[in-house]
Parts: C-alpha cells; sequence; structure tokens
C-alpha cells in the first residue's frame, strides 16, 4: 500500500511538471503566432486601398475589419497574443477538469461509496473509485486504503486511527488540487493584463490623434484618423480579452470548488462510518 502511494504521488508530481512545460512552451508560441497574424493577415496589402497598409483599409469585405484592427498598431500583436494565450489556456483547463470530474455525477459516487461502507465492502468502494476515475475519486481511493488498513491495525487505539484516516485525506487532497488549479493564474492575469496593455495602446492612439490636431494648418485627417482608431482598436480587443478571461476564471473556480466540496463531504462521510463501526 504504501508502494501504490508513492507511485500515486510520483504521478502526480510528472503531470504538474508536463503542466508547467506547457505553459512555459504555449506563452512564447502564442506571441510569436499573434505577431505572424498582425504581419502577415491583418497587414495584408490586399486589405488597404491601393494594395499599401500605410492608406485606408478597403470599404467592404473581411478585408475591411482586418485592415482596420491592423491600424490598431504595435500594440495589437501583443493584445492578440494574450487573446490566444487566453484561449489556449481556457480550453487547457477546461479539458483537464472536465477529467477530473471523472465519469458520471459527483453525488451518484458520493452514494455509492456510502452504500459499499454501509456494507462493510471496502474492496467494492475502492472498485467504484477505480471506475469513477475522477479527483474525488482518487481522493477517496487513498482514504479508502488508508480506511482498509487501519481496520487491520492492531496497535492503534480508535482516535489515533481516525487521526491517520483523515491526515491521509487531506495528504491527497494537497496533491490533487494543485493539478486542478495549475495555469489559472495565467488566466488571471489575462484579466489584468490585457485591460492595462490596452489603455496604453489607447494611451499612445490618443497622443497621436491630439498630435494631428496640433500641426500647423489644416489638421492631418489620416493621422487624426489613424490615431483614433488605434485608440479604440486597443480599448475594444483588451477588454473584450479582460472579460472573457475574467468569465472563464470564474467558471472554473466554481467547478473546482464543487469538486472540493465532494470531496470534503465524502472524506467526512468516510471517517464517520469508520468511527462509528469501530466504537
Amino acid at each position: 500500500m504504501a508502494n501504490e502511494a508513492k507511485v500515486a504521488t510520483a504521478a502526480k508530481e510528472e503531470k504538474n511538471g508536463l503542466s508547467s512545460i506547457f505553459a512555459s512552451i504555449t506563452i512564447p508560441l502564442c506571441l510569436v503566432v499573434g505577431i505572424l497574424i498582425y504581419k502577415f493577415v491583418m497587414g495584408n496589402p490586399a486589405n488597404f486601398e491601393g494594395g499599401d497598409p500605410a492608406n485606408h483599409p478597403i470599404q467592404e469585405g473581411a478585408g475591411q475589419v482586418l485592415g482596420l484592427v491592423y491600424k490598431g498598431g504595435f500594440i495589437v500583436p501583443i493584445l492578440l497574443s494574450l487573446v490566444l494565450m487566453n484561449i489556449t489556456f481556457s480550453i487547457e483547463r477546461f479539458l483537464t477538469i472536465a477529467k477530473a470530474q471523472g465519469k458520471g455525477r459527483a453525488e451518484s459516487f458520493v452514494r455509492k461509496i456510502r452504500t459499499h461502507l454501509d456494507s462493510n465492502n471496502v474492496d467494492a468502494a475502492i472498485k467504484e473509485c477505480d471506475v469513477q476515475r475522477g479527483s474525488v475519486a482518487n481522493v477517496l481511493r487513498s482514504t479508502l486504503v488508508k480506511y482498509k488498513e487501519m481496520e487491520t491495525a492492531t496497535n492503534m487505539d480508535l482516535d489515533h486511527k481516525v487521526v491517520s484516516i483523515q491526515k491521509e485525506l487531506e495528504e491527497s487532497l494537497t496533491l490533487e488540487l494543485p493539478g486542478l488549479e495549475k495555469n489559472l493564474v495565467v488566466i488571471a492575469t489575462m484579466a489584468s493584463v490585457s485591460t492595462l496593455i490596452a489603455l496604453l495602446g489607447t494611451v499612445l492612439g490618443m497622443i497621436r490623434a491630439f498630435a494631428a490636431l496640433a500641426s500647423a494648418g489644416s489638421p492631418d485627417s489620416v493621422a487624426l484618423a489613424n490615431g483614433i482608431s488605434e485608440a479604440l482598436i486597443n480599448t475594444a480587443l483588451g477588454i473584450g480579452n479582460s472579460a472573457l478571461a475574467t468569465i472563464m476564471y470564474n467558471v472554473f473556480t466554481s467547478k473546482i470548488d464543487a469538486i472540493t466540496y465532494a470531496i470534503d463531504e465524502a472524506g467526512y462521510s468516510v471517517i464517520q462510518t469508520f468511527a462509528a463501526k469501530h466504537k
């Protein structure tokens, strides 16, 4: 049983290591892709009048939108990279948390575990964990293995056995949670950083616009339009990405809280069942 616990711990550490590698690769890759999209897709000469990116965007079709966004300036590829990071990490967290929820509803799984324990069939409860395969099942399986071990222990009193099972539950939960919360900090960072970078782009665009107004003689209408476009486009991209990041972060934290609550509820039930049966 000790070897089984070591294998499970090693597997979780390896999984967390892979998640860190994923983050270190994804961030620079999204930055490169964002720059390439800005330069070769949005900056395509076909999106502008006369085939020159220095001119106004064409007046119709998808090229109009792409050309308009291109006019947002050098802040746009940074914001595009943040959008790509947000989408990529949101998909990764969605898949990870969906896998962590396991097969079927957590409530039904917990009821089955209680039924098996009430029948004093710990092995069946452990097999049920192997079938469910979620984070709740992973934590409960380790707890049930300790439960079974404490049933045969003769050198400990009831209080120490209960404490040992509870300690196993807490340790398993401590190992499981980092895998669920991994990379959420990236999504949370997107919510604040996107707004700040968009604000920087907005300020730079307004500086260009006011510089065009302050020019001698008649104002430079092209420079004025470009400055306003830069300001508004950066604002729209930044706020949109920030809103998406905030929504996704709240969705994922809610799902993690639900998993944690199910683990706490099931663990408490296991401990109470053990204490009641061995009074």
